[in-house]
């Protein structure tokens, strides 16, 4: 379906009191029937005003006269304009288009309802639009089943059936939209506005003093009564919370007086607004962009952009990037895609943009491609389209890039879109893009465009990586890892047997990311967490792998070398009760090896020992076997045992004294376990 592109801004035009004194008096004047004024009104575009004649027309209002109620002019009622006449399902069909058009989707699916009931065969194509109309107000089985039933219908008269199998591969992807089970991190409230409802509150964005630039309609008393007397002006606004304050005009000379103006943006440095004006013109839309430079707390005069504009084409809703860089606008000059394109333009250092280059083939599309937003610090645009099919009549997208070189376009899918049209989108820098969002959208009840706040609770972030003994290179388990966040300490955990740990996070994802690492017989320390692989396929939860993290063991205090020479002693020890050998024992008996290396006359002799405890037989065979553990030691790497002679003692000749007044003393105990390696050199 095509719908009358401007602006969007006023697609449901407002019949006010003072649209209603319109209708009876341009039909007093022109002396004209409803039906030929509802002719006229649908070809300018009017399409309210138009259903309403059209309503007029099919039931006329009966007014009773009075004694004495005689017509002001006889004459102009007798020399009025024909009707022409029509059937009255003609007249129906043509009632339903204009509301259709209007976007006034209940009335507009009444009237086809009833065309497709009352006479399927000869009004077959009222079932199709009755279905486009129930998915415009949600009722998807409906719209489904009608859709079904168009398609299974064999006519002649018939025209929509690919349009049909679109409309089902729409109510397909609605479907799938609505089972997105990231749908619980969005938040959707309307913006609280005075007057939002009746004449339309869209395309905020920032303006000077935290204040925000508004589009809305407001009826202008000082048009002709042969115009739609309700005209978009640009307004300025707080925004607290989810309130939009009073609206204030904005105080800027008219580029043309008399036309409708909106959907403007201010560039960087506040210097420059670009702002959209258009009007009807044949039934047509004309728009241009127009520029305006500051001049002291005002704006001066304004002047057409002419790079951004082409004769014989429209040019509308400029948005200035946060870096001054780019100015992004549509347009359906020559040599776009199709239908309204997104061009951009470069910024020269005093604000003026110059010749504009079309953003290409991956963003824009046969159809209509409009309302573009530029946030410059993720270098992202979003934009509305109807050409990429989605939600139903224009959805919003987005996509990584800049000029005419972008990534593929995503929906950016439900609840930011519905199955209406979603134009316009505006979210501040530095900041995610669906942290707080504005989006325009006609999904409401209201008259026209609103502004809804959108607000997405981030995803989860499920971080985890494994840690390494730095010397062996093997995962080590029940590390303690403490997660940092610049500096501070966030999380803790501990690793499991293959030496890996997670932790899962709420909110944004964070930064300056560190761990510190604790194991006993290691040595703490702290290290900078780098990403390896991100992982965004779940709509819930992220998932965030870091490069592998080490911590080295502590490493024993160097030993001091042990150098025997000729004709030394050297003293063993052991443990109570053992003659296996330990390692300062070992250390020992690896210089007397190196001594007997280097002296091949040299020769050993080795006595051992033991404590008073334990029989005399039993302390005998304890200290040979302490004895022969060292010969034996030596022997195994190579000294010749010729070499070697050995004597056990027990427990004789102890070096300490075993009981001090009357106690125990395990210390000299220990001292007297001992072997005595003797050095001779001949």
């Amino acid at each position: 379906m095509k719908m009358n592109l401007y602006q969007y801004d006023m697609k449901k035009g407002i019949l006010s009191l003072l649209g209603t004194i319109l209708l009876f008096t341009t039909q007093a004047q022109t002396g004209k029937s409803p039906l030929t004024l509802a002719d006229e009104y649908f070809a300018a575009g009017e399409y309210y005003t138009a259903a309403h004649l059209y309503g007029q027309y099919l039931k006329p209002i009966v007014k009773t006269r009075a004694v004495g109620d005689f017509p002001l002019s006889i004459k102009s009622r007798r020399g009025g304009t024909a009707a022409v006449v029509r059937n009255k399902e003609e007249v129906l069909a043509k009632m339903a288009e204009s509301y259709r058009l209007a976007h006034y989707w209940q009335e507009a699916s009444s009237i086809y309802q009833t065309l497709a009931s009352s006479n399927p065969d000869s009004y077959v194509d009222g079932l199709y639009w009755f279905a486009v109309c129930q998915r415009s107000l949600g009722h998807y089985d409906s719209a489904r089943q009608s859709l079904e039933q168009y398609i299974e219908t064999r006519s002649s008269v018939k025209k929509w059936d690919e349009a049909a199998k679109k409309e089902l591969q729409t109510l397909q992807y609605i479907q799938q939209q609505l089972a997105r089970p990231d749908s619980i991190l969005f938040q959707v409230k309307k913006v609280d506005a005075t007057g939002s409802f009746e004449r339309g509150m869209f395309a905020l964005t920032p303006y000077a003093g935290g204040q925000f630039l508004v589009s809305s309609t407001r009826a202008d008393s000082t048009v002709s009564l042969t115009e739609n007397p309700n005209k978009s002006s640009l307004y300025t606004a707080s925004l607290q919370g989810n309130q939009l304050g009073a609206l204030n005009p904005l105080d800027i000379p008219a580029g043309t007086p008399g036309w409708n103006t909106g959907a403007a943006s201010v560039s960087a440095d506040g210097q420059w607004l670009y702002f959209t004006q258009w009007k009807k013109e044949n039934g047509q839309t004309v728009s241009q962009i127009w520029m305006a430079r500051k001049n002291g707390t005002s704006w001066g005069n304004p002047e057409l952009a002419n790079s951004l504009n082409s004769a014989g084409s429209n040019s509308k809703q400029p948005y200035c990037s946060a870096d001054g860089k780019y100015l992004y606008f549509s347009s359906d000059r020559k040599n776009g895609k199709g239908g309204f394109d997104i061009w951009v333009a470069s910024l020269d250092a005093q604000g003026k943009p110059g010749t504009p280059i079309n953003a290409g083939a991956m963003v824009n599309t046969p159809g209509d491609e409009i309302a573009p937003y530029y946030q410059s610090s993720s270098t992202t645009m979003v934009y509305s389209s109807n050409g990429k099919g989605g939600m139903g009549g224009f959805d919003l997208f987005s996509v990584e890039g800049k000029e005419n070189e972008w990534v593929h376009p995503l929906n950016l899918g439900h609840p930011v879109n519905s199955s209406r049209d979603d134009i316009y989108f505006y979210a501040a820098e530095n900041q995610s893009l669906l942290a707080h969002a504005l989006v325009g959208s006609d999904r409401g009840t209201g008259c026209c465009l609103e502004t809804y706040q959108v607000t997405k609770k981030p995803k989860t972030q499920s971080m985890s990586g494994i840690i390494l003994d730095c010397k062996t290179g093997s995962p080590l388990a029940d590390a303690e890892v403490i997660l940092k966040q610049n500096g501070k300490a966030i999380a803790q955990t501990t690793t499991n047997e293959q030496g890996q740990y997670r932790f899962q996070m709420e909110g944004e994802r964070a930064k300056g990311l560190s761990v510190h690492l604790k194991k006993s017989e290691f040595t703490d320390t702290t290290q900078s967490l780098v990403t390896s692989n991100i992982d965004e396929s779940d709509l819930l939860s992220d998932r965030i792998a870091f490069e592998p993290a080490c911590i080295a063991p502590v490493e024993p205090p160097p030993v001091e070398k042990l150098v025997i020479r000729v004709e030394d002693v050297v003293t063993v020890y052991f443990d109570f009760d053992k003659h296996n050998l330990k390692s300062p024992a070992v250390a020992k008996l690896d210089s007397i090896y190196t001594v007997l290396l280097e002296n091949p006359g040299a020769t050993i002799q080795i006595s051992g020992y033991t404590d008073g405890l334990g029989t005399e037989n039993y302390n005998k065979v304890l200290s040979d076997k302490r004895a022969r553990a060292c010969a034996n030691y030596l022997i195994k790497k190579g000294i010749d045992p010729v070499r070697i002679s050995f004597v056990s003692f027990g427990a004789c000749c102890p070096v300490e004294m075993e009981l001090l007044n009357g106690r125990d003393n395990p210390d000299g105990r220990s001292k007297n376990r001992r072997a005595l390696i003797n050095v001779k050199k001949y």
